[in-house]
């Protein structure tokens, strides 16, 4: 092989270096500008002696020469000898070109440095931070929950990793969530799957992660990955919490298994159904929810209370002015909601409050009043067959009826109609329901009609998985539209409950007059939101969500209070404490279709006047 020469070599060193960016080629520039100078210094004492003595000699001809280098306009004034004058006119000309050349490499080299900044590839140093990891209309309704629960936190940050470039991140979220008030966000560009690119958010000093779901075919391997991703990763202080959810039931197991004892993984599949099919038999609960998860309303919060160790749980009921104890955390970590009245509480006991923010609860100084002549008079329950109706078919369609089997009495009926083959065959065997079906497009008024909707008490509309979610929400707009123009007089023979995608399209929706609405997806974040703030409420949901133990239902006011009674929410909450419940707050019939709240007010000041009607319902933590 044949040796390389010294040019070569040189060349090749050169090349190299030159290929070290802006530092390399404004010391090459520096360097060519050092040597004009001097050249010129040293030919123009040489070549006009007299006129370089008249300039200080060779020093002051190199001053004067760096001059004109960086300035071309100094020579305007020079005088003397020609050789003198060109040895001027060479250090300006190459001047010119040195310095035009530094311009460009400067201002090349900040604009690369400024894109680079850019793209959000800078390691951020943050402690107490919250991380999500992915990009999804979920980042939203994320940050925006936790920009309201930081309200009274200074110096609060969210820190977002995904695949995308930093400035439509950060454009997107500036036009969806608006104003973030103290909580700062920092957007940056990696894959969440890369241990580079995860230490940009700085994982091991945060307070939380969330895992967000892709907008893909199959999300749940994507949330796979990333927490085996960070279940394999060596944390060099302590582990922050992760929180993540899966929407197919089956991927559950795994997903917990990946994430290890540390994450928490919720099934997103398995939350939706139980609120649809609670709401379904109980008009209301999904509003409820939504006010209970979302940081503008009320929340539950789990905190020591040292002095009331002793007391019982009933007393604890009226022992805060403002929040609403609705039961206990146990030094084990177990939870129990609505325990005993007579439940003393231990020295190591956490009570699980319902308040408006963590800064606002206030123990009382006195119980509140309690009205006994308002009290009310407890109605028996009739429980008889029921009969629904599901207008339309999805993936949670068949575990929705399944869970609904639990729930019903023997005899109970429900007849499914959708635009598509019959899907009933492949329904496991109920002990509870019989299920009929009907080939029909839930939109086409005329199919609706020949159903005799008004022979069901319930109705379930279902978002139709066969378009796209902006498209299945307008579809079931107008099943909704005609199911309440089909209503024959001024009362509803029928409740419905309908399941939205966006909840953008629940304001419009509300024209329709359906009793409740499941926003099934933003009912997931906000829990993932909650979570991310305090590992321990995923117990607390868990046992409100599950059917055994003490759950969430919207009782007839008449039952609590006297209709037209003037007392107080006290009142309430001794009435509910009788019968071994929790009161929690009410529902008022005029504002079911009024948002935000829908009627539902939660943890309301107990010494307040207060009147509910017959119609109106109160919202208790209770046994089935």
């Amino acid at each position: 092989m044949k040796r390389a020469t010294t040019r070569e070599r040189l060349r090749y060193w050169f090349d190299n270096t030159m290929s070290k960016g802006t530092p390399a080629l404004i010391g090459w520039l520096g360097l060519a500008s050092g040597a004009l100078v001097l050249a010129v210094a040293t030919a123009a004492v040489l070549l006009a002696p007299r006129d370089s003595d008249e300039n200080g000699h060779w020093p002051g001809v190199l001053w004067r020469s760096l001059l004109r280098t960086l300035d071309p306009g100094t020579m305007g004034d020079d005088e003397g000898s020609a050789p003198y004058l060109a040895m001027m006119l060479t250090v300006t000309v190459g001047g010119i070109f040195i310095v035009s050349a530094l311009i460009g490499v400067i201002t090349t080299g900040l604009e690369g440095k400024i894109a680079e900044l850019r793209k959000g590839r800078s390691r951020i140093i943050e402690r107490d931070h919250t991380v999500l990891l992915g990009w999804s209309d979920q980042v939203f309704t994320v940050i925006a929950e936790l920009s309201e629960a930081n309200r009274s936190r200074r110096g609060s940050c969210v820190a977002v990793l995904a695949d995308m470039d930093r400035v439509d991140m950060e454009d997107a979220i500036r036009a969806r969530v608006g104003d973030t008030g103290r909580t700062r966000v920092i957007c940056r560009h990696g894959n969440p799957l890369k241990v580079a690119d995860l230490d940009l958010v700085s994982p091991g000093t945060a307070r939380s992660i969330v895992v967000v779901s892709p907008p893909v075919d199959d999300p749940d391997v994507h949330v796979l990955k990333v927490l085996l991703s960070l279940g394999a990763r060596e944390w060099a202080e302590r582990r922050p919490h992760v929180v993540a959810a899966v929407h197919d039931s089956a991927n559950l197991a795994a997903a917990r298994l990946a994430g290890g004892p540390d994450a928490h993984v919720i099934d997103a599949d398995d939350m939706a159904i139980r609120l649809i099919v609670q709401s379904h038999r109980q008009s209301g609960l999904s509003a409820v929810f939504t006010e209970l998860l979302d940081f503008r309303g009320h929340e539950l919060y789990i905190r020591p209370e040292p002095s009331l160790t002793g007391t019982t749980y009933g007393e604890a009921l009226f022992a805060y002015r403002l929040g609403v104890p609705i039961g206990l955390r146990h030094a084990d970590g177990e939870v129990s909601l609505n325990p005993p009245t007579g439940t003393v509480i231990a020295p190591d006991d956490e009570l699980i409050l319902l308040a408006e923010d963590n800064t606002m609860i206030e123990l009382a100084t006195a119980p509140p009043p309690v009205v006994e002549d308002a009290l009310g008079t407890p109605t028996p329950v009739h429980t008889a067959p029921e009969r629904t109706l599901v207008l339309g078919w999805n993936h949670r369609a068949p575990k929705i009826l399944e869970l609904l089997d639990d729930f019903v009495e023997p005899g109970s009926a429900v007849h499914v109609a959708a635009d598509r083959p019959d899907p009933t065959p492949a329904l496991p065997g109920l002990a509870n329901l019989t299920v009929g079906f009907s080939r029909c497009d839930p939109t086409d008024r005329a199919s609706l009609e020949r159903l005799d909707a008004g022979s069901f008490q319930h109705v379930i509309v279902l978002a139709d998985a066969g378009h796209a979610p902006d498209h299945a929400d307008a579809r079931t707009l107008v099943t909704l539209l005609h199911l309440r123009d089909m209503e024959d007089g001024p009362g509803a023979p029928y409740s419905i409950v309908s399941e939205i995608n966006d909840d953008a399209n629940r304001e419009i929706a509300q024209v329709t007059e359906a009793d409740d609405f499941v926003v099934s997806d933003k009912l997931i974040n906000q829990v993932l939101t909650q979570l991310s703030e305090d590992r321990h409420l995923h117990e607390v949901y868990m046992d409100l969500l599950d059917p055994e133990g003490s759950e969430i239902y919207l009782r007839p006011a008449a039952g609590y209070l006297r209709p037209g009674a003037v007392a107080n929410f006290a009142t309430v909450i001794e009435a509910a404490r009788r019968r071994d419940e929790t009161a929690l707050g009410y529902r008022l019939r005029a504002q079911f279709h009024q948002p935000p709240g829908y009627g539902v007010v939660l943890n309301p000041d107990k010494t307040a006047p207060l009147t509910l009607a017959a119609d109106d319902t109160v919202i208790v933590l209770a046994e089935k």
